[in-house]
């Protein structure tokens, strides 16, 4: 009896230990990634998927981790920071985002994305594509849009630094991708600015990307930086460009410094 007593404390620490190292390879994975399904981290550390959401859970409770608002994906918080070298600032931005877009998506019902720059592309974060009656996209969180063919990347080089602007052009030039060519002709780019500035609002409406759509863009900014972008989507057939400025362009700014303003200080 003794000895059966003694191997039991023994076995519930050993239970605990592998719980500890399977959550810490959990987090991890998700702070290496910036985003990622509870399926793909099961995959990818071979563990059986109930496993995963039970630990996920204990993260979530414990502040560590995020599910997103509009999608599966996970994301670290600002508590995990300093596992991480960035994504803590993104994953803020998603969650302040999240309610804000279910109460603005059923306001709007055209469908709402948040991106944000990353090497040349503007990345998808938060979206209701999935929830929008009138969206012809789903699965759009993660997806990567080219920065100077969409109304967001237009958004984030219209209200960014000088200098962070000049790398990033700087950057598309090298990549040379052919559909981006026309847009990095300098006079187009320096007429852009300054009409994307003078209205607050970015522009995407003559089928450079995603022929049946259009779209405006407006940055969301705090302490002098561009964080990201906050989009609406619509069917160019369905309404003009001057029609939806009229109707979308105070609803748009007032989301962005919403989310903005739901950031932690």
């Amino acid at each position: 009896m003794i000895a059966s007593g003694s191997d039991t404390p023994a076995t519930a620490s050993g239970g605990s230990v592998r719980a500890l190292a399977r959550g810490l390879a959990i987090l991890r994975y998700v702070n290496r990634m910036g985003e990622t399904r509870p399926g793909e981290i099961a995959k990818a550390l071979n563990l059986p998927r109930p496993t995963v959401y039970r630990l996920l859970e204990t993260l979530e409770e414990l502040g560590y981790v995020a599910f997103s608002a509009t999608s599966n994906y996970v994301r670290v918080t600002r508590f995990a920071a300093a596992l991480g070298d960035g994504y803590a600032l993104t994953s803020e931005l998603s969650q302040a985002a999240g309610p804000l877009f279910a109460q603005y998506g059923q306001r709007l019902v055209w469908p709402l994305d948040l991106t944000i720059y990353n090497n040349a592309a503007m990345v998808i974060q938060e979206t209701t594509h999935g929830r929008s009656p009138l969206s012809i996209d789903r699965g759009m969180t993660g997806y990567k849009l080219p920065v100077l063919r969409t109304s967001a990347g237009r958004a984030y080089l219209s209200f960014c630094s000088d200098e962070e602007r000049g790398v990033i052009l700087e950057h598309l030039r090298r990549l040379n991708d052919p559909e981006d060519v026309p847009f990095l002709e300098q006079r187009w780019l320096g007429q852009l600015f300054e009409q994307t500035r003078a209205r607050g609002i970015a522009i995407r409406d003559s089928g450079e990307f995603r022929a049946q759509t259009a779209s405006l863009a407006v940055p969301v900014r705090s302490g002098g930086n561009v964080l990201g972008c906050v989009s609406i989507i619509w069917i160019r057939s369905a309404m003009s460009t001057g029609k939806a400025l009229e109707t979308f362009t105070g609803a748009l700014t007032e989301l962005a410094d919403k989310i903005a303003g739901s950031l932690p200080d």
